[in-house]
């Protein structure tokens, strides 16, 4: 009899022992993912900070500063579709986008926060229904508090190309996003730009984005001068600021062999020449732009 207990009493130990080590397994593989899909986007980005802004001195008294406002500058976001993007793909990205943003978000507390184009990776060919999805996820991702505004600028993966984008394309983003070009913040002006219609074919598309442009520019003038004249109107005038330009092609520029910092391309890409209208924008488009917006 003693033996037979024994026997059972070793069998209960053996049981006890591979459930705690069960258990010990499942609480390290918990642990890691606890600090691999959640904790590490704190630790990260509580390394960020907003710059110090220093208050010059003259005559032994401060200046008084402008108001000073926190903006956040996203690009490329490419959110999958239905046609490239495999589901385990979709959600993987897309949890650690959503991880990400909204640690940011809840960290440093930005007052505007700015996408710079290609927010979507197939919107220049989606469907309606895969759109709508598409932006239910992105929605979801970027959600954000009533007080915080979120900007978006088109990019060419949003409506197509030059010769993909349609006007159905366009209304169809800027029903989601807000289309206004001209946004004015404590004493900052911001233009976006659709730059993907900066081709300078004279097509409807870009005859309507330049003429835009220079009604912004018409803006821009006028809110520089000390005394309105009879063209200016009686709207409210601009902040009598340099406008921000934001757009998802960067202005002209042969290569990246100038550009230093942490964003930078590797030393040796910099001196790759870039295609305008692909890369970059033309020359002449540029000129337009720089034109049209004061800078």
């Amino acid at each position: 009899m003693a033996t037979i207990s024994l026997g059972f009493g070793r069998q209960n130990f053996r049981l006890f022992k591979r459930s705690f080590l069960l258990l010990k397994l499942i609480a390290v593989v918990f642990a890691v993912l606890l600090f691999c899909e959640f904790l590490i986007y704190y630790l990260v980005i509580f390394r960020c900070n907003w710059p110090e802004l220093k208050t010059p001195a003259y005559d032994g008294e401060q200046e008084t500063l402008e108001p000073v406002l926190k903006a956040m500058f996203l690009a490329d976001t490419h959110l999958l579709g239905e046609v490239r993007g495999h589901w385990l793909d979709k959600l993987r990205r897309e949890w650690q986008m959503e991880r990400a943003f909204q640690t940011a978000l809840w960290w440093l507390q930005p007052e505007v926060v700015f996408i710079l184009g290609d927010i979507f990776d197939e919107g220049k060919w989606s469907s309606s229904q895969a759109w709508a999805d598409d932006v239910e996820r992105f929605q979801k991702m970027f959600r954000h508090p009533r007080h915080v505004q979120l900007k978006v600028v088109v990019g060419n993966h949003d409506i197509g190309f030059h010769y993909q984008m349609s006007t159905y394309r366009i209304k169809r983003f800027e029903k989601v996003f807000n289309p206004e070009r001209l946004f004015s913040w404590k004493g900052i002006n911001f233009v976006m730009v659709n730059s993907v219609a900066l081709e300078g074919d004279g097509c409807n598309i870009c005859s309507e984005a330049e003429a835009e442009l220079i009604e912004i520019s018409h803006k821009l003038n006028c809110s520089r001068e000390e005394l309105h004249s009879s063209q200016c109107g009686d709207g409210q005038p601009l902040p009598r600021s340099a406008p921000v330009l934001l757009q998802h092609f960067p202005l002209y520029r042969r290569s990246d062999a100038n550009c230093t910092g942490e964003d930078a391309a590797p030393p040796e890409e910099r001196g790759t020449l870039f295609k305008e209208r692909y890369d970059v924008l033309s020359r002449e488009a540029s000129q337009k732009v720089w034109q049209h917006t004061g800078c």
